[in-house]
């Protein structure tokens, strides 16, 4: 099933490892094959990680965008174990971002890790 997918003006969009920037009018545009796809409000830049759960959903990034992402996810499980150790209440969050990463739903991976983060802002850590 094709995805639409509408860009505003100077919106970014990453496809298959690959930044795109939309002009400067509104387009829309249909995605008819599988790829990787991360659109500019999911991202997180690495320059902007400045907590423990910020830091691990770039990672989550990295992971779903990585031809081969065994390294990162090796990354993924050093941060979690960190961030259990300091914030116990966050261990829901990261046992489905885990099972999300084990179904290879990497979307709802970093869905789960933005929710993670709120919980982190919440919790003042």
């Amino acid at each position: 099933m094709p995805l639409r997918i509408e860009l505003k003006p100077s919106e970014r969009l990453i496809i298959n490892g690959a930044l795109i920037r939309n002009l400067d009018r509104r387009s829309t545009f249909l995605v008819e094959t599988q790829c990787k796809l991360l659109r500019e409000s999911e991202i997180i830049r690495e320059s902007e990680a400045d907590t423990p759960c910020k830091k691990l959903c770039v990672t989550l990034q990295v992971i779903y965008l990585a031809d081969d992402p065994a390294e990162a996810e090796n990354l993924f499980v050093l941060q979690s174990t960190e961030i259990l150790q300091h914030m116990p209440s966050a261990a829901p969050y990261l046992l489905s971002i885990h099972d999300a990463i084990a179904a290879k739903q990497y979307h709802l991976a970093i869905k789960t890790g933005k929710k993670l983060i709120a919980h982190e802002a919440e919790s003042g850590r």
